[in-house]
C-alpha cells in the first residue's frame, strides 16, 4: 500500500514521491518538456505548452518550496508523471 503521495506500480512496490523542490527547479524541467513561460504575475509564473491540437497551461507558484501537493497538481496538468519529471530535473 503506497503512502500519501506517492505512487505505486503492480508488482514494484512503491516507485517514487513527488517531491519537494523550489519554482525554479520545477519551471526548467518543465522547460526541457518544451512548456514555455509567457508571463508572471505577483508570485504565479503562467506556462503554456503547444500540442498538435491544444494548447496547455499551467500556473506554478514562486514559492521556495513549493508543496509536494502543489507539484502532483501542476504535474497532472502538465500529463507529467512522477518518474518524467524526475528525469527532466
Amino acid at each position: 500500500m503506497a503512502r500519501r503521495g506517492e505512487r505505486v506500480r503492480a508488482g514494484a512496490g512503491i516507485v517514487s514521491k513527488v517531491p519537494s523542490l523550489s519554482y525554479i527547479k520545477i519551471i526548467r524541467a518543465l522547460q526541457r518538456d518544451g512548456w514555455t513561460v509567457v508571463r508572471q504575475r505577483g508570485s504565479h509564473i503562467r506556462l503554456h505548452k503547444r500540442l498538435r491540437d491544444e494548447v496547455l497551461k499551467l500556473t506554478v507558484p514562486a514559492h521556495h518550496p513549493v508543496k509536494r501537493s502543489t507539484l502532483s497538481h501542476i504535474l497532472k496538468q502538465a500529463r507529467l508523471n512522477v518518474e518524467e519529471f524526475l528525469e527532466l530535473l
